[in-house]
């Protein structure tokens, strides 16, 4: 048993992930749960994004930008890293 419990950790260990693990989402087709996932977006912005969507499609970062408060450049970044895209593209400044 002394034996088995190092042995177990190491495979524990092994088999973790490797680097964080990033809920990819498009601003313009994902479903409230799969915004919700995205690290950085809560509840009020997730219903900004959708109502916005409602409304026209996102052309681009620029205009979901423009269209929901709060999104500044570096918060963009930080969703983009995190798996947000629209029009499946990521952030770019």
């Amino acid at each position: 048993m002394r034996r088995l419990l190092p042995c177990l950790g190491l495979l524990l260990a092994l088999a973790a992930p490797c680097g964080p693990a990033h809920a990819a989402a498009d601003a313009n087709t994902a479903t409230e749960a799969e915004l919700d996932g995205v690290r950085g977006l809560g509840p009020a912005t997730t219903r900004a994004i959708l109502a916005g969507r409602g409304q026209r499609p996102y052309a681009d970062w620029a205009d979901l930008r423009a269209r929901v408060r709060g999104l500044g450049p570096r918060r963009a970044q930080a969703l983009s890293v995190a798996g947000l895209t629209v029009d499946g593209q990521p952030y770019r400044r």
